[in-house]
């Protein structure tokens, strides 16, 4: 089923491991396995190796994920100064290159509305930007006439998990007008961008948004324009289950779309977020209480949806749990810490008979959770262990 973090039983955690972990830093506890991002960052360039990646940090902003990708070569996308902050902090300037040259190479400020602080805070490093609106365009002039513009359009997003087309991004029909204004009070629009949607798991939408971006770039052309960056987005499907196709086929049909569609020379970069860390990531909490209701055994746990679960909410995906005792499954409802009932993880994990202080982990949790914790009721989020750094 799209949208839920399930794996293949012989995947699973190294159980012992994590037990170690727990015992030495209690529960409940969030464990990064900085290999395995690697391994997805290796993955990520071995299939679009064209593709230069900028990790989406709001997928999650922990300074330790940024610095291992950065070391591999990424560049990023963020979403706040806080975030660009972020990323400037942890990483260091390339060997040989000045500071502009470092900005643009390595951060995309990729949202399309900023706040006018945020464009002064932003000036000083002149940075590339998205817009989607000729109301961004003269706010971006008045507050940040330094920045480099990149141009955001709507394409489908049918089948992805969550949808973003109804928020951002001009209606293609609108692109080459949008442009022309930016030129108009002396900016150089630098790219185009779309984002198809977070999960998809409908290839098409990618397919279709190429061809959008492709006839914009001919336009453009033709009116003795350039763009020279085409952004498409992130996305990326992770393998939560096993029907959902994988990063290997959907690479295969955008690089033949590129060659087709593309002059060459044009400079192609990518937000994933969700895929470098999505299954990078393990919770282990703890059974804090035990009651059996509506004829099915019920476990309160020491993390819930105000925390690391968040991502049930906010990203729709679900993190089946399992238990690290053996024993016949059962039906069973969890539920987080606190004291409000919307704060149920599951009314039909699979889970053995449990007791008071047993443990419990979720695998697949690595995006769009720990980045939406809160300190809901008094528990703060889950505390970050890394391994394999």
């Amino acid at each position: 089923m799209v949208g839920s973090a399930m794996k293949k039983e012989e995947e699973g955690i190294d159980k012992e491991l994590y037990r170690l972990i727990a015992k030495e830093h209690g529960t409940p506890v969030f464990v990064i396995d900085h290999e395995k991002i690697r391994q997805n960052y290796r993955e990520f360039k071995e299939h679009l190796p064209n593709v230069q990646a900028y990790y989406a940090v709001k997928a999650n902003s922990n300074p330790e994920i940024i610095r291992t990708l950065y070391a591999m070569g990424a560049s990023f996308d963020v979403a706040s100064f806080p975030e660009f902050m972020l990323v400037y902090d942890n990483i260091k300037h390339l060997p040989g290159k000045e500071r502009q040259d470092f900005i643009w190479d390595k951060i995309i400020y990729a949202n399309t509305i900023k706040p006018a602080e945020t464009l002064e805070a932003l000036e000083p490093y002149k940075p590339l930007v998205t817009y989607d609106n000729i109301e961004e365009i003269k706010k971006i002039k008045k507050h940040c006439p330094s920045a480099g513009l990149v141009l955001r359009i709507r394409v489908p997003n049918t089948g992805s998990m969550v949808e973003l087309s109804s928020k951002f991004g001009a209606h293609p029909g609108e692109a080459v007008d949008l442009i022309e204004e930016a030129y108009k009070v002396g900016f150089v629009v630098e790219g185009l961008s779309f984002h198809v949607g977070s999960q998809c798991t409908n290839f098409d939408n990618y397919v279709q948004a190429l061809h959008l971006a492709s006839s914009i770039f001919k336009e453009v052309e033709l009116r003795g324009r350039k763009i020279q960056i085409l952004d498409i987005g992130g996305g990326f499907p992770v393998k939560y289950d096993p029907h959902v196709k994988s990063f290997k086929t959907l690479a295969r049909k955008i690089n033949s779309e590129f060659k087709r569609l593309f002059p060459p020379g044009t400079q192609i970069i990518a937000e994933p977020g969700r895929f470098i860390v999505a299954d990078a990531c393990t919770l282990v909490a703890k059974v804090i209480g035990k009651a059996f209701r509506e004829g099915k055994p019920c476990y309160y746990l020491n993390d819930g949806v105000y925390h690391t679960f968040s991502g049930q909410v906010f990203d729709h995906c679900l993190y089946p749990l399992k238990a690290f005792k053996e024993g016949e499954k059962k039906i069973s409802a969890t539920f987080g810490p606190t004291c409000d009932a919307f704060d149920t993880i599951s009314l039909s994990d699979e889970l053995p008979d449990l007791e008071i202080d047993d443990l419990v982990y979720a695998e697949n949790i690595g995006a769009y959770s720990i980045a939406s914790s809160t300190y809901f009721n008094g528990f703060p989020p889950a505390k970050v262990v890394h391994i394999n750094k």
